[in-house]
């Protein structure tokens, strides 16, 4: 039975999944690189495959959620080149099952559509998509199922760079959670103000979502690099998704496989 290659290309992070049937059999996750070239990217994706103890031959199909454009082209010409396929890239036209209320739709970063059509599918409508990457997004799906919008914050690393270089006299620290809020050094300070500042951002967004909506109670699933971090630290973002974005993109193959083009020999 062949592979599903299932690439998330994030402003900081690429995430590769590899799914035989409905199994995600494999995962890697790597530094994305915005200057790479189809070739390196070719070399690359060949590499992590052998490194997963698998062989290119099995890659029957491939998909594509990225918010890096740069990259687009060359990672469809390594696709073409490596496995013969013409890749699915998430983007305006593809069948998601979800209605989008945004006002317009394709504004909406691919990542964040895969993660709320992943979500309702694990975990059911409403729900909250609580992503801590690069960017910390929430996005919003109604009882109904649609997607309604949601909020985009810079993440800590975006907030961190912010604050070092505008402030010559601080220097740089380490992401943790602090034992307490109130730091009594400037590297304590500053800790306390990215983790624990990030955190109540987070539980204040959800608690305004929920009421403005009418639900109190609506699910919160929370996924991305940082997730494990803060969620362990709040009983409101306690429901860890670490794979929500390779299944969410696992679900939209699915839905548009029918007229596919087959890998060419």
């Amino acid at each position: 039975m062949g592979l599903l290659l299932a690439l998330d290309v994030g402003n900081t992070n690429t995430v590769i999944g590899f799914f035989q049937a409905d199994v995600l059999v494999a995962t890697a996750r790597l530094t994305t690189v915005r200057e790479r070239t189809s070739d390196e990217h070719s070399l690359f994706l060949r590499a992590v495959i052998e490194a997963k103890g698998r062989k290119v031959e099995e890659i029957d199909d491939v998909i594509v959620s990225s918010v890096v454009p740069s990259q687009d082209f060359p990672i469809r010409t390594a696709c073409r080149d490596a496995f013969g396929i013409d890749p699915l890239f998430v983007a305006p036209g593809v069948k998601t099952g979800m209605k989008i209320l945004y006002d317009h739709p394709s504004e909406v970063g691919a990542d964040r559509i895969v993660n709320a059509v992943a979500a309702v599918a694990a975990h059911g409508a409403p729900c909250i998509v609580v992503d801590f990457g690069t960017a910390t997004t929430f996005d919003v799906v109604t009882a109904a199922g649609d997607y309604l919008g949601g909020v985009i914050c810079p993440g800590p690393g975006i907030s961190a760079d912010a604050l070092f270089s505008r402030a010559a006299r601080l220097s740089r620290v380490d992401l943790h959670r602090p034992e307490k809020v109130v730091g009594k050094n400037t590297a304590q300070s500053i800790q306390s103000g990215l983790f624990w500042g990030v955190l109540a951002q987070a539980e204040g967004l959800v608690a305004r979502i929920r009421a403005e909506l009418g639900e109190p109670k609506m699910k919160v699933v929370v996924t991305g690099g940082l997730a494990p971090l803060f969620s362990a630290a709040s009983p409101d973002l306690a429901l860890v998704d670490s794979d929500l974005t390779l299944r969410g993109l696992k679900i939209l193959h699915d839905r548009n496989a029918d007229g596919r083009p087959p890998r060419r020999a």
